[in-house]
């Protein structure tokens, strides 16, 4: 039976967000000095996404904590997130977030992984029928539309590597903001800007995967990108196109998941969630297929492989635990 989230899991992995989501250090900020007065604390630069060593890692171990209560609102960690949420999503420090967003040395600030992830915490936080949390936080969710807005008509090329450049993964995350906040006009602009960007790839020979720091696949990431972002009768065209070898198994490499050397290491750490990002689109990828289709039983096997690779790592070292439980839960949803 293919793994799939358990209320023990969850709790599981709610208990570990909750350890570290307002733990400030160790911490690697992405700030920019303009002055000695720039040389802040975590929590006085981000009142809300201060813990979990980074601000993205931070946003996506909210985005899990959402994503179990609505999952299992009466689970065990259930009273624990909803007094998180209201300690930590309010809207006087959701306008802290904003202030930071707004100064001029932060434009690029978090892009674009931290804009895919803060938008797919809103998603998800607008499902839950708690509103409070969904109202505060959307002044940030704001400003994030807005900077997508202004920087995909400016982004001539696509940012292909496994790590938190890649602009699939962006697209894709922001796609379900995108479609449950019912905003056309940037759900057009995200198929638009993966059409240009993705639609004449074919043969793609997955070629240097996986780097030495990856956590996602390349590959794979911008198959799933297409496949949420593209209608059924224009993705499966292309994804033929894009990876015609699939069914005898090739690019092999794809298929072998990666070898963690040590785990203490942040970016060797990284691979762990290369197995879990791959096996979150190999199953996405094999349910958009037909059940005769011959690819889907060797996707799907794939992804069983991947997370049982994956899935025993998500505790141990906190480089790698402030950020694991995350993929492995987009992975088991998938």
């Amino acid at each position: 039976m293919a793994p799939a989230l358990t209320p023990d899991m969850a709790a599981r992995f709610a208990a570990v967000a909750l350890g570290h989501v307002t733990r400030p250090y160790p911490n690697k900020p992405g700030h920019v000095l303009a002055g000695p007065e720039d040389a802040r604390t975590p929590v006085d630069l981000h009142p809300v996404f201060h813990g979990s060593y980074d601000w993205h890692s931070c946003v996506h171990a909210y985005w899990l904590l959402a994503r179990i209560l609505r999952s299992f609102p009466d689970g065990r960690e259930a009273g624990a997130i909803r007094a998180r949420f209201d300690a930590q999503l309010t809207p006087g420090k959701v306008a802290g977030e904003c202030a930071y967003f707004r100064q001029p040395t932060a434009r690029g600030f978090e892009r674009p992984y931290g804009w895919g992830w803060l938008l797919k915490l809103a998603d998800e936080l607008a499902r839950l029928p708690e509103p409070r949390w969904s109202e505060a936080l959307a002044p940030l969710a704001g400003i994030v539309v807005r900077r997508f807005r202004d920087f995909l008509p400016l982004a001539a090329y696509p940012v292909r590597v496994g790590t938190h450049f890649n602009t699939a993964f962006a697209l894709r995350l922001a796609t379900d903001y995108a479609e449950g906040a019912r905003d056309a006009a940037l759900r057009a602009l995200l198929q638009q800007k993966a059409e240009r960007w993705y639609e004449a790839d074919a043969d793609c020979p997955a070629w240097g995967e996986p780097g030495g720091d990856d956590f996602l696949s390349s590959t794979l990431i911008e198959a799933e990108c297409m496949r949420r972002l593209l209608p059924p009768e224009r993705f499966r065209p292309w994804f033929d196109r894009f990876l015609p070898d699939l069914a005898a198994g090739r690019p092999a490499t794809l298929f072998r998941p990666a070898a963690v050397t040590d785990r203490s290491d942040g970016k060797i750490a990284h691979l762990d969630g290369l197995n879990l990002s791959r096996a979150w689109c190999f199953r996405a990828l094999a349910a958009a297929l037909g059940p005769a289709d011959p690819r889907r039983p060797l996707l799907v096997a794939a992804a069983e492989v991947h997370l049982a690779a994956g899935l025993p790592h998500v505790t141990g070292d906190y480089m790698g635990e402030h950020w694991l439980a995350t993929f492995a839960l987009l992975a088991l949803d998938a």
